[in-house]
């Protein structure tokens, strides 16, 4: 597979959605890779006492110091709920050493400046990519035994996450930039459509896994206009970014 094929052109045809050859129609998510693993380059990172009432009387200071250590129990039971940081900071993780083979969750990126790749080897060289992406919001990605390194930066720490866990999805909306949503555990299966897309811009992609490379997509399109899509239980994610909010019809 050429480079050109497997990560788009610079010119205004990006190849064509996974899942229909022809006709020909831009892809947002080829064009995406190429600008990524560029993009990556230029990058430029900003980084950007307690008050006490006293009491004359014993009793009060008890109840004071009674309450506080209350407060304190109820923070770090909040502290052990949240899932521990697997992957911190920028830089370069080799896979077995650095980190675990594995599927990985990151959520909070608001400024759309986190990026991240799957490397098959050290060599720095496009074809050396096996995955990239720019990240709004939340994204998921599956770290293979087979991967050398794993690069990321500008992105908010990576937690490891259980494939097999089960959820409780709320049907309705679905935030149009909001990233990478896991079926059956932050999106429930359904036909959701998203209206006001007034440039093509507006990309959503239905994956059958976490790994982001090209095989990954069952189905994805840009959209202009209003966008229709449904997503089955035998999905993995969806994904969809730069988009209007999408309202689950069905």
């Amino acid at each position: 597979m050429s480079q050109q094929q497997m990560y788009g052109s610079y010119g205004p045809q990006h190849g064509q959605p996974a899942h229909q050859p022809e006709p020909p129609r831009r892809n947002w998510f080829a064009r995406h890779k190429v600008l990524t693993a560029i993009g990556a380059v230029v990058v430029v990172v900003a980084i950007g006492g307690a008050l006490g009432s006293g009491g004359s009387d014993g009793s009060k200071e008890s109840a004071s110091t009674s309450s506080g250590s209350s407060d304190k129990g109820s923070g770090d039971a909040k502290k052990a709920d949240e899932p521990e940081v697997a992957i911190e900071g920028d830089g370069d993780f080799e896979v077995g050493s650095d980190v675990k083979p594995g599927t990985y969750r990151t959520t909070g990126n608001e400024d759309g400046l986190c990026y991240w790749e799957r490397l098959k080897d050290s060599k720095g060289e496009l074809e050396s990519i096996l995955a990239n992406d720019n990240v709004t919001g939340t994204s998921y990605v599956t770290i293979t035994a087979a991967d050398k390194l794993f690069k990321t930066s500008d992105c908010q720490g990576w937690t490891a996450v259980d494939e097999g866990a089960k959820g409780s999805p709320k049907g309705g909306d679905v935030k149009g930039d909001g990233g990478m949503f896991k079926v059956g555990v932050d999106i429930a299966p359904g036909t959701y459509k998203s209206t006001g897309n007034a440039d093509d811009m507006c990309y959503w992609e239905r994956s059958k896994d976490a790994e982001q490379g090209l095989d990954s997509i069952i189905a994805n399109n840009n959209v202009k206009g209003t966008g229709i899509v449904t997503i089955t239980a035998k999905d993995a994610y969806f994904k969809t970014t730069g988009c209007k909010d999408w309202k689950k019809t069905g």
